[in-house]
């Protein structure tokens, strides 16, 4: 336990702990439910307001809602007919990013009802896709999209926001070996990015292998040839979350999307041969890289 969660235990009769891990899911939802309405109880209109001025998780973002809807539109527009594009929930299964990443749920905003609200749609993108893939054969593969906004409780660096939009892709296919099926995705999703990025913000897509010579031979050979990408070599941020290789969407010099392969559609699955390329872009970034080319 961290300090925090200590201070709390140790005001609360002896035995509390053991005796909440105990109740079965159902009745501790009960006791999280009844908990959360005592507290809702005591709220004034007055103290509403205040949260409002001071929570950093409900204040609105600063960002203008109709350019990121006109930015949103494109992406969609240019989205390829293949790929099925998804509304998702605000929340998911508690534990969705927590079981198939090295992530804390610490960083998650969890509800009192086994849910936590969204905080990486790729997570639940991937979700979504393995649950597809689980009813096509073999050869079947699965493409998604989702605009949404993510909520994350850890602290960012002043100027972002605790919520931001991402619009993200996620693609799970069957391995046929020798890197193929990860060069064929990485075409897509980069193909993808190409066209959407609008020329004004100096689009560069960037690469890294991360222990893979099969899938460096395959970019080299296959990837690189069918879409302008180049090797960002020294890169280690996302070594352990992305497997084999992950890629950065940048505007000049800034960082405005991610992605890379992950094994979560493989572990959902129980298939260890199954591929999952995920890739996002923020909305909100690109639309200040677009806001400062204007003159």
């Amino acid at each position: 336990m961290n300090d925090a969660e200590r201070r709390v235990w140790s005001r609360l009769p002896e035995g509390t702990r053991e005796s909440l891990a105990r109740l079965s899911a159902s009745d501790l939802q009960t006791f999280l439910l009844s908990v959360a309405r005592m507290r809702a109880s005591r709220v004034r209109p007055p103290d509403l307001l205040r949260r409002w001025r001071e929570d950093r998780f409900v204040r609105p973002a600063p960002s203008d809602p109709r350019t990121l809807a006109a930015l949103e539109a494109r992406m969609w527009r240019l989205l390829p007919a293949d790929v099925a594009g998804v509304e998702l929930s605000p929340v998911v299964p508690l534990g969705t990013c927590a079981a198939v990443t090295p992530q804390s749920q610490d960083r998650i905003v969890s509800t009192a009802r086994a849910a936590e609200v969204v905080s990486d749609s790729t997570n639940a993108l991937a979700v979504e896709a393995a649950h597809r893939r689980l009813s096509q054969p073999a050869t079947g593969e699965v493409h998604l999209a989702a605009g949404h906004r993510m909520l994350r409780a850890q602290r960012f660096p002043d100027g972002m926001g605790s919520h931001f939009r991402l619009f993200a892709l996620v693609s799970s296919a069957r391995d046929t070996g020798s890197g193929a099926t990860q060069a064929r995705l990485l075409v897509r999703h980069l193909r993808y990015w190409h066209s959407v990025l609008p020329a004004e913000v100096a689009p560069r897509l960037l690469y890294t292998v991360f222990d893979s010579p099969v899938l460096r031979e395959r970019i080299e050979d296959t990837v690189a040839p069918a879409v302008g990408v180049s090797e960002q070599p020294d890169r280690e941020r996302g070594r352990g979350y992305y497997v084999e290789a992950a890629i950065r969407i940048a505007a000049g010099a800034d960082e405005i999307g991610d992605g890379g392969f992950t094994t979560w559609t493989a572990q959902i699955m129980g298939d260890a041969k199954e591929r999952c390329l995920v890739s996002c872009v923020s909305t909100e970034r690109l639309a200040e890289a677009l806001s400062a080319q204007t003159p």
